[in-house]
């Protein structure tokens, strides 16, 4: 559906995005992570033919994306941009209109989408007055409005407390299983682990990561042996293949460097008898960002 080809952005000697390629199937999620400043909004722009493409080329349905394509198509900026003068229901239904709406579609989704978010009280009020949490709901209902085939959103639930987080992921997640494609950008890895079927990450404008986020977490390496015991087991951090030993009072944590370590760790504890669990962890999308990223100079 969409397809980035070796799509490398310049700013005269800088930079910004340098020989990309990924492809995102039809109805899926993709999480698209990066540290700021590393290519994440500059890619954006350049999918949504807002900035000029330097080198190579990205397809949505076989064509570049264009005015005649963005009926189509939803995108909530990091950069919000509501009029603050204007009542909700009338920024709504101007927004609307921008992309095509008939009044009787523009009516229904009106009405749903407030309820929806829990903001059916604020139909009449100015955008200025809301708190900003609401107006972040506005800014993400607008985006989904007119139910996009292809939808990206950069940060959208920033500012929000944990139970709207909720709603909106709750919401969010329904769109993309009733069909819309949609690119993800967060700095809650737990949100894209919980949501996205497939993840890439940017490092200074490079593909460091891409793929189904099960095969990038198995293919990492690093698991995590977690044994809930009280039992003092030290001879296991002898075993060759494990990296690192921690015991806490109720748990022992071992980095390993491969699965098949794992069950020669199982076969020495079982010789301590009963244990209240043993569980082979895969790394978390944080861990595999912060190893992938988290150098100093980044």
């Amino acid at each position: 559906m969409l397809s980035i080809n070796h799509v490398t952005k310049r700013y005269k000697d800088f930079v910004a995005v340098n020989d990309i390629s990924l492809n995102l199937d039809e109805g899926k999620m993709l999480g698209f992570l990066g540290r700021n400043g590393a290519g994440k909004t500059t890619t954006f722009r350049m999918i949504l033919g807002l900035t000029p493409v330097t080198e190579g080329n990205i397809l949505y349905h076989n064509q570049t994306i264009d005015k005649s394509l963005y009926d189509r198509i939803g995108y909530l900026p990091e950069e919000r941009g509501l009029h603050p003068k204007m009542k909700v229901e009338d920024e709504l239904r101007y927004l609307a209109r921008l992309k095509g709406m008939k009044t009787k579609s523009i009516n229904q989704a009106i009405a749903y989408w407030l309820e929806r978010f829990d903001i059916e009280q604020n139909r009449e009020k100015k955008i200025e007055a809301l708190s900003k949490g609401n107006q972040q709901k506005i800014q993400l209902l607008a985006s989904m409005l007119h139910r996009p085939e292809l939808l990206i959103l950069d940060e959208p639930f920033s500012g929000l407390d944990p139970v709207n987080v909720e709603l909106l992921k709750s919401a969010v997640n329904d769109l993309n299983k009733e069909g819309t494609t949609i690119i993800y950008s967060s700095h809650r890895m737990e949100h894209v682990e919980e949501l996205c079927d497939d993840v890439c990450i940017l490092n200074r404008g490079e593909l460091v990561v891409s793929g189904p986020i099960d095969e990038v977490k198995a293919n990492h390496g690093n698991k995590k042996v977690i044994i809930e015991t009280d039992k003092a087991m030290d001879d296991l951090k002898n075993i060759d293949g494990v990296i690192e030993y921690n015991q806490t009072k109720r748990n022992i944590e071992l980095m390993i460097d491969e699965e098949a370590t794992a069950e020669i760790i199982y076969n020495q504890v079982i010789q301590y008898g009963y244990v209240r669990r043993f569980q082979v962890v895969e790394p978390s999308l944080n861990e595999i960002f912060i190893d992938k990223v988290g150098d100093l100079n980044g």
